[in-house]
């Protein structure tokens, strides 16, 4: 028997996941409901493995395969037409390997949201979900589009983020191992060298000499060190919910950093939520679909909010405005958007401003780093080097 990955709503409304054998989805699913379970969606358990002789799935190689698909279904070709075509077209074999085993579950009588759902590692659950809405709605190649852009505008974001935190980081790795390289390759021969003066060395020489001594000898130490930290704060951020929660809320705080990623997630937000609204589904399944994929636990946290204050018949912005994340700009559409039923097109209009102000913080950041950076690295690997030629000069000065 298979393993099935199952998740569903108990009767008081609460969300259960858990794993499950059974024959085939039905089967499952059939059981499920029995035990007292609602919205229940279940996929099959990839085997570990599975993926492991294949290249990674890019966001671009699901952009070029979402547009695809989208082409042919607009075209009015079947399916199963549709993801053989598709299979033939990917340069991925690891793509191809999953297209081609959507298309057999497909011919085998699954509708395409199950089969979908048995390749997470290419069709995530908000993917999925917008292609059930599309199916039931019947405008599944416009959703297809929407979601080609929706993921090509998702990965252009995720890329200025990820650089503009990656480019600092960089240079301060580079600087430390320079600096290591410094003290254990370079201070050691002035030291040798300044062994034979016979008069005491000045003070940021002596500093120097035996931090270059302390490297030496620790310095696996210090390696050590910092894979330890690195690997204990990995594993709280992946096993504690608290510690996450309180890294994501530290994250937003973080002096430009933050405002950034508060900036992203605003974008983020928006893209989805318009995504989702377009394709038709319901507004409760839309925003537990964007709070899923809001990157931030406490952006999550206030989506979630939002969601419970509309079940309980209060507006979808009075949650956002309390949370502090949302500027009063982005409430403000969106209440416009409700009343008028604009929705879609207001968090358009949010999403394509705030990508952009993510592009103009990106570059400003970049240019208030690079002084800055240049600033400690001049300070600190020129000051090595004068500490290095003090004596030098001292003796310069006393031959004079």
């Amino acid at each position: 028997m298979d393993v099935y990955v199952w998740e569903g709503l108990t009767k008081t409304g609460a969300r259960r996941t858990g794993q499950m054998e059974g024959d085939n989805l039905g089967t499952v699913l059939a059981q499920l409901r029995r035990q007292g379970l609602k919205a229940v969606t279940a996929r099959k358990k990839s085997p570990k493995g599975r993926f492991s002789l294949g290249r990674k799935i890019t966001e671009m190689e699901i952009v070029v395969f979402t547009r695809q698909l989208a082409t042919m279904v607009g075209s009015g070709l079947p399916l199963v037409s549709c993801f053989d075509l598709a299979a033939k077209s990917a340069e991925n074999p690891v793509v191809r390997e999953v297209t081609l085993r959507v298309k057999q579950d497909i011919e085998a009588g699954s509708a395409l949201t199950d089969a979908l759902l048995k390749e997470p590692r290419m069709f995530d659950e908000l993917f999925v979900n917008l292609v059930r809405a599309g199916e039931q709605s019947g405008i599944l190649d416009t959703v297809l589009n929407r979601l080609a852009i929706y993921k090509e505008k998702a990965a252009s974001l995720r890329a200025k983020v990820k650089s503009a935190m990656t480019y600092p980081i960089a240079v301060l790795v580079i600087a430390f191992v320079i600096t290591g390289i410094l003290m254990i390759f370079v201070v050691p021969a002035f030291a040798d060298l300044f062994a034979g003066f016979g008069a005491e060395l000045p003070l940021p020489t002596r500093i120097v000499i035996r931090l270059s001594h302390w490297t030496q000898a620790n310095w696996w130490l210090v390696i050590l060190a910092i894979g330890a930290a690195q690997y204990a704060f990995k594993r709280a951020y992946q096993k504690s919910d608290a510690f996450h929660f309180q890294m994501d809320r530290l994250s937003l705080r973080l002096p430009v950093f933050g405002m950034i990623l508060r900036k992203s997630g605003v974008a983020r937000f928006a893209r989805t939520f318009s995504t989702m609204v377009a394709a038709g589904t319901p507004i409760l399944e839309s925003l537990e679909n964007v709070a899923k994929t809001s990157g931030n636990r406490v952006m999550q946290q206030a989506i979630m909010n939002s969601r419970t204050s509309i079940s309980e018949g209060r507006t979808l912005t009075e949650p956002l405005e309390a949370s502090g994340l949302f500027p009063a700009m982005v409430t403000q559409m969106i209440h416009i958007g409700e009343s008028t039923g604009n929705l879609e097109l207001m968090l358009q209009k949010i999403a394509d401003f705030y990508e952009e102000e993510v592009d103009r913080a990106v570059d400003n950041l970049t240019a208030l780093l690079e002084p800055i950076i240049l600033v400690i690295l001049g300070t600190l690997i020129g000051g090595l080097v004068v500490a290095m030629y003090l004596p030098i000069f001292q003796m310069g000065s006393v031959v004079g």
